[in-house]
Parts: structure tokens; sequence; C-alpha cells
């Protein structure tokens, strides 16, 4: 808990004891599930919790806001973001059932009332969300086909609708099809060594009917 209130000093108390009950959560569920390695579970504030938070260094989502997670694995980054961003909705898909019912029970425990998670794979619905936030579950030009329909037209926050989609290393070759592609690097916010590659990546979608 200490690393995460080092960068976000201003959560609630209610925010501080859900953000604290992740830690048992997980490591119980992950001796039943493998939803996070075992090497990383030990680590699980700063490879996970902080590393999904990431994203509000970019943007604050605003009350009633829309956000799709794809590939949420075991429910990040929708998890930590639910949150810390209570009056917005976040819709988690993953394409297998068992780490779908982690999320939930997490969600559950928790009594996260914002977040929905179901067993879907990208690109077979076509809900509209403000923003798609993922956690490097392909390459950025497949991601963006799974998704670029699910971006609706009205925009209400200070960046342009779209993605924002953790990533590390060099996504020069990556990133070479979207010129409007913005790397925002998490060292410039965390100064733990993990940090040191990870970046958030910002991609506008244009709407499509």
């Amino acid at each position: 808990m200490d690393i995460l209130q080092k960068y976000f000093q201003n959560i609630t108390e209610e925010q501080r004891v859900q953000f604290s009950k992740l830690g048992d959560l997980y490591t119980e569920w992950n001796a039943k599930i493998n939803v996070i390695s075992r090497k990383d579970i030990e680590s699980l504030y700063e490879r996970h919790i902080l590393h999904s938070l990431g994203i509000a260094k970019i943007l604050k989502f605003k009350p009633g806001a829309q956000v799709l997670d794809v590939g949420t694995g075991g429910g990040f980054p929708g998890i930590p973001l639910a949150i810390l961003f209570p009056e917005t909705q976040f819709y988690l898909v993953d394409v297998i059932a068992k780490k779908i019912r982690v999320v939930n029970e997490v969600a559950k425990v928790l009594d996260l009332h914002n977040v929905k998670a179901e067993q879907r794979r990208a690109g077979t619905f076509d809900n509209r969300f403000d923003f798609i936030v993922s956690r490097a579950v392909t390459n950025m030009p497949d991601f963006v086909k799974w998704v670029r329909k699910n971006s609706t037209k009205k925009n209400n926050h200070e960046l342009q609708n779209g993605i924002l989609y953790l990533k590390g290393g060099d996504l020069t070759e990556e990133l070479a099809l979207f010129p409007k592609a913005v790397q925002h690097n998490l060292s410039d916010y965390f100064e733990e060594e993990f940090f040191e590659t990870k970046k958030v990546v910002y991609l506008p979608l244009k709407y499509k009917v």
C-alpha cells in the first residue's frame, strides 16, 4: 500500500481499504487459479496495481464515462482503475472464463458497483465506449482492428476518445502505422526500476458506424 499512497496521496479512506484488500484477495485466488505469474504475486502492488494506475497519470476519467478493458486477465488494469474512479463505468472482458470468475469475485468483495465483467472476445460486440484500455494483449495493429468499432462518437474528456494501452520496450515499428499515437513514459511518473521501459500509449480513434 505504501507505494500507492506515495503516488496517489488523495485517495479516500474507502479506496485505501479497497486497495489494501487486493493483496490478500489475489494471493488467495492465485493459489486456486493462476491469474498472475507466481514470481509477480509478491510484487502485486508495483507490477500490477500501480502499473494499471499509470493510465490515471495520463487521463482522469470523468463521472459517467464508459471504459472497456480488453483482455483483462485477473482484472488489470480495470479493477485498480475502477477503485480510483468509482463514478466511471468499467466493462472488463477476457476469453478465459476462470479469469472472469476471479474478476467478478474480487469486484463483489470490494463492492465495486461500477464493474461488469464477462467472458467475451474482443471484436465480437458493438458496445461503445469513451476509452479502451489494456495491458499488452497483442500488437497495436491487431488491437486497433479488434476495438475500432467500439469508440463512441461524443468526446467528453480533454483527450479525444480512443485507446490507452500499457506496453513496454521499443514500440517504434509497432506504432509506425499510427502517426497520431503518443507514448507517455511511466518513468516520468514512477521512480521504481520496473517502470524504466514501461509506457502508456494513447491513440485517438475515429468514430466508425
